[in-house]
């Protein structure tokens, strides 16, 4: 079990995503992408909690069942069953259950998301089903440029874009720079330079 850790627009994903297609490159696929995302509460959820305008924040996930899923896929003893986990639709900005299958040829699963080094609350068990985790670190003027692009890309207006990325997202971003020294290795964005643009 291996989790990549890192602020939004760290590019997470990216290096994930680039495992997983390099190491399933030579043959029947063995590694798995399981993301975090897919563990954010529904936006009916947030507004009954009054947390709407703090999505992304630890308290906006179900940390709980992300960490017993990820007990599930280390512990699974039936080699026969996929194990279905949720996804996150960026352009709904919904988790969508059951979307994404992990075989059971997988002997490795890489997970990714913002909170997997927090050491408060259910993130703690979490962080207890990995192996390692790993840093994804970027410069700060290029995350927040990405961070802009991706909200606009799914429909945000220049500057309320901009106004979610220096307030809600830069709050999450301040709190995952302090899990840092907590990772196992730091990767810095340019290990993936040459291979494809981070996003």
């Amino acid at each position: 079990m291996l989790g990549i850790a890192g602020s939004p627009g760290a590019g997470k994903t990216t290096l994930a995503e680039t495992l997983v297609r390099e190491l399933n490159a030579s043959g029947e696929p063995w590694v798995a992408h399981v993301p975090m995302d897919g563990f954010h509460l529904a936006d009916v959820e947030l507004e009954r909690l009054g947390l709407r305008d703090r999505k992304g924040a630890p308290a906006t996930f179900d940390a709980a069942g992300y960490a017993a899923l990820l007990r599930r896929l280390r512990t699974e003893e039936d080699g026969d069953d996929i194990v279905y986990a949720p996804s996150f639709e960026r352009v709904l900005e919904q988790p969508v259950a059951g979307a994404v299958p992990v075989p059971p040829s997988a002997r490795l699963v890489v997970t990714e998301g913002n909170y997997l080094l927090l050491d408060t609350g259910a993130w703690v068990r979490v962080r207890q089903q990995l192996d390692e985790v790993w840093f994804c670190e970027v410069d700060e003027q290029e995350r927040i440029r990405r961070l802009v692009a991706r909200h606009e890309e799914f429909g945000k207006e220049h500057e309320e874009a901009v106004a979610w990325v220096l307030g809600t997202d830069q709050r999450n971003a301040d709190l995952v720079a302090a899990t840092r020294g907590r990772a196992d290795l730091v990767v810095p964005v340019t290990a993936l330079e040459g291979r494809q643009a981070v996003s």
